[in-house]
C-alpha cells in the first residue's frame, strides 16, 4: 500500500470518527468515499461499518461499474451514489455522506437552507436537493449526480446529504458547514423568521476566509 493510499484511508478514519462525535450519524448511518490516486477506482465504507470504529479493513476498492478490486467483500450499499457523482464530477476526490438531523427537519419543514454565515457562503453558498428515492437504488445515485453537477453538496429527502470535496478535509469541511447552515435556519424559522440571510448583493462572490 502506498504512502498516499495510507494517508488518505487514515484521513476517512479520523473523518468518521468526527462525524459521530458531531452527532452527525448514528450508528452504521452513512458512508465515505476518497479516489484511488492515478486510478479509476474508488475506496469506500463497508456494509454496516460504524463510522467511529473504522479500520484500513473497513473498506472496499471499487470499479466505477462496482467490481471489487481489493478490501472488504461488502461494500456500502450506497456505493452507486459515491460512483456516479464521481463520474460527473472529475474535480471531486472525496465524499461524506451522512444523516445530519438539522439538515433533515429543515427539509422536512420545506424550507430551504440559508447559507447565512462567511464560511457557509465561501465553502457552499448552495445545496442541491432530491426528493425521497430509496436508498442504494440506480434511480437515487444518478438523480444525487445530476444535482452535484451544479453544488457541493446535495440533501436527499428523509434520507441525508452528501458533501463533496477535492479532499477528504474539504468535503468534511462542506458538510459540517452544511449542517451549521441548516440548525441556524432552523434556529430562525423557531424564532418566526423567514426572510434573515446572508447580503444578496454579495452572494456567489469568492470571499476570502
Amino acid at each position: 500500500m502506498s504512502a498516499s493510499r495510507t494517508a488518505l484511508l487514515d484521513q476517512l478514519v479520523d473523518a468518521g470518527r468526527h462525524v459521530v462525535e458531531r452527532g452527525l450519524v448514528q450508528a452504521s448511518g452513512g458512508n465515505l468515499s476518497v479516489r484511488v490516486p492515478g486510478t479509476d477506482r474508488f475506496l469506500v465504507t463497508g456494509t454496516g461499518t460504524w463510522l467511529d470504529r473504522l479500520t484500513h479493513d473497513d473498506f472496499a476498492e471499487l470499479t466505477p461499474d462496482g467490481e471489487r478490486v481489493a478490501g472488504t467483500e461488502r461494500p456500502s450499499g450506497e456505493w452507486r451514489l459515491h460512483a456516479r457523482t464521481y463520474a460527473v464530477r472529475d474535480d471531486v476526490a472525496a465524499i461524506v455522506h451522512l444523516h445530519p438531523q438539522h439538515v433533515l427537519l429543515v427539509d422536512l419543514l420545506g424550507a430551504p437552507i440559508r447559507f447565512t454565515t462567511l464560511d457557509h457562503q465561501y465553502y457552499l453558498g448552495s445545496c442541491g436537493r432530491v426528493p425521497f428515492i430509496p436508498s442504494g437504488s440506480e434511480a437515487l445515485a444518478d438523480a444525487a449526480a445530476e444535482a452535484a453537477r451544479e453544488h457541493d453538496a446535495v440533501v436527499l429527502a428523509h434520507h441525508g446529504c452528501s458533501a463533496l470535496g477535492d479532499s477528504v478535509p474539504m468535503a468534511l469541511r462542506r458538510a459540517l458547514n452544511l449542517e451549521e447552515a441548516a440548525t441556524m435556519t432552523y434556529r430562525l424559522l423557531v424564532a418566526g423568521d423567514t426572510s434573515a440571510d446572508f447580503p444578496e448583493e454579495y452572494r456567489g462572490r469568492i470571499i476570502e476566509v
